[in-house]
């Protein structure tokens, strides 16, 4: 409850580059310099939308796009991390349901879990600018926050995992002038999650052409549903892209459980199993050693 709670406030706005919540192992930080963005931005300017009777908070008007960085408390070690992009249609953020609750499970296996506010509606372009910056910033700050530099991932739900797939086959791209010297480091991610994938499948015969793959994606995980009313070829095709140049990938097609259930698609569904088998790639992939016995 405290993360959701933590959530609620950040929505309520934050004007200090670097905020620390009452609980110390959370960290909410801008990643753009205010010089950089309009005139209007600022986290005052978003917005909750109404709610649908299922207490997924729905966060619009995102001009002024932020981490949410959750430490992982498992490890004295260096941690994994996961930058975690909620879906929503480019339309808003389903911050808590794929976004800080993925965080908390993250944090479970060690991980250090961070929340991408990237800029919403219909900014398609700033998002891609907002997660490459993002992954910059955590490489910045690899040291500080006990993360592993070279074990930076991303998950993203509908969406956020077209985002994902962006930075993953984008990151050679400079989608924005640098503004630092962190715009100097890499934005590739080490890994990708990919959770009922949108946008991929041109809706004829192939990816569309913003969806670029080559010898050099990273390891994917990917999981959709048969049922999933965006169209399960999103995931068939980016898989068989990936395979096709050699990229390890793992895909996993659930008969039923249809689009935007985060971790809770019911009991009656067999992709409630998705979290499992996704510990047990991370763990063979050498991102966890182990998988926590609860």
């Amino acid at each position: 409850m405290k993360r959701i709670v933590i959530s609620a406030v950040i929505l309520l706005g934050i004007n200090n580059f670097t905020h620390a919540s009452a609980e110390e192992n959370v960290v909410v930080i801008r990643i753009w310099p205010k010089s950089t963005l309009s005139e209007n931005a600022g986290l005052e300017t978003e917005s909750n939308m109404p709610s649908r009777g299922d207490d997924v908070i729905r966060i619009t008007d995102i001009t002024d796009p932020s981490i949410t960085v959750f430490k992982s408390k498992q490890s004295q070690e260096k941690t994994p991390a996961v930058i975690i992009c909620p879906g929503g249609g480019y339309s808003y953020l389903a911050f808590n349901k794929e976004g800080t609750k993925i965080a908390e499970w993250f944090n479970s296996l060690g991980i250090t879990g961070i929340v991408l506010k990237y800029r919403a509606p219909n900014q398609r372009d700033n998002a891609f600018k907002d997660i490459q910056r993002a992954i910059r910033i955590v490489r910045d700050n690899a040291e500080g926050w006990n993360i592993d530099s070279k074990q930076i991932g991303v998950i993203g739900f509908s969406a956020g995992a077209h985002l994902c797939t962006r930075a993953s086959g984008e990151y050679a791209t400079n989608s924005y002038e640098p503004v630092d010297d962190k715009d100097t480091l890499s934005c590739k991610p080490d890994f990708a999650i990919l959770m009922y994938p949108a946008y991929l499948y041109d809706g004829r015969n192939g990816l569309r052409e913003d969806v670029k793959v080559s010898s050099q994606n990273p390891r994917t995980f990917i999981v959709q549903t048969q049922d999933d009313s965006i169209g399960v070829e999103n995931s068939i095709y980016y898989y068989n892209a990936l395979k096709n140049v050699g990229i390890q990938t793992e895909l996993h097609i659930f008969p039923t459980g249809g689009h935007g259930y985060g971790m809770e698609p019911g009991e009656n569904h067999t992709v409630s199993q998705w979290p499992k088998l996704c510990e047990k790639w991370l763990k063979q992939i050498g991102i966890i050693e182990k998988i926590p016995t609860l």
